[in-house]
């Protein structure tokens, strides 16, 4: 699974925004993030399977393993809604 090529994260004081710099035709917008939702989106950067970023996320904010799956696939569902996934 791959973010698009053209979306870029962006931190903004203290909120990060996903925006398209390649002038992407089927997203229209920003995406808003909070930390964990700009935490997921640099793991898929880097390639980081789900897996992965879920333990990622049990680590950095101590949250139980469910919790941490349930977060990770519903971010992936919104951005795959919103058409940034490859």
């Amino acid at each position: 699974m791959r973010i698009k090529d053209g979306f870029v994260l962006r931190q903004v004081a203290d909120s990060y925004v996903v925006m398209s710099l390649g002038g992407e035709l089927s997203f229209n917008g920003m995406i808003a993030l909070n930390e964990t939702g700009a935490l997921i989106w640099r793991s898929l950067e880097q390639l980081l399977d789900i897996d992965a970023i879920v333990e990622r996320l049990v680590s950095e904010y101590e949250i139980d393993r469910v919790t941490a799956e349930r977060d990770v696939a519903s971010f992936i569902e919104k951005i795959r809604q919103a058409g940034v996934l490859e």
